[in-house]
């Protein structure tokens, strides 16, 4: 959370909730932190459509630049690294699928309002950047594989 957020415990919001949900006029989200599960994140409702606003409209600016400016996917893997530093560790090809998948997934989760498929799509990507960074991982990857070790049985 950044700076502008405050966080309470949970059962402030339960206790004290008038004080607690006055204080959404001071910041834009409070952290509710639970002993025994997940933080959630409390904000309004305006506030988190305003959100949705942004994420979709420079997810639609960046596929639409991507799509139809000439030269726009050689920007973005320029400027891929910057964003994403773990991408230094990735095949070039890979890098160029990457930026592919990226565009092509945003677009897709904007169209249904879901952004954890963006996100699990970086997870995924920044795991295979991880594995390409350790040189016994990348070398098992890279190494040839001649020996078939037939099907693979159901499992049990």
């Amino acid at each position: 959370m950044s700076a502008e957020n405050a966080a309470v415990n949970f059962s402030e919001l339960v206790n004290k909730n008038k004080q607690t949900l006055a204080r959404l006029k001071e910041t834009p989200r409070l952290l509710l932190r639970r002993r025994d599960g997940e933080d959630l994140v409390l904000t309004t409702a305006e506030r988190a459509e305003q959100d949705r606003t942004v994420v979709s409209a420079a997810t639609r600016m960046l596929v639409a630049m991507a799509r139809h400016e000439p030269g726009s996917m050689e920007l973005l893997l320029d400027i891929l690294p910057d964003a994403f530093p773990w991408v230094r560790f990735l095949p070039d090809s890979d890098v160029h699928a990457f930026a592919v998948e990226l565009v092509d997934t945003m677009r897709a989760g904007e169209s249904i309002a879901n952004s954890s498929v963006v996100a699990q799509m970086l997870i995924a990507w920044q795991h295979t950047a991880e594995a390409h960074a350790d040189p016994d991982v990348r070398a098992a990857l890279i190494k040839d594989h001649d020996e078939d070790y037939g099907p693979v049985p159901e499992p049990g």
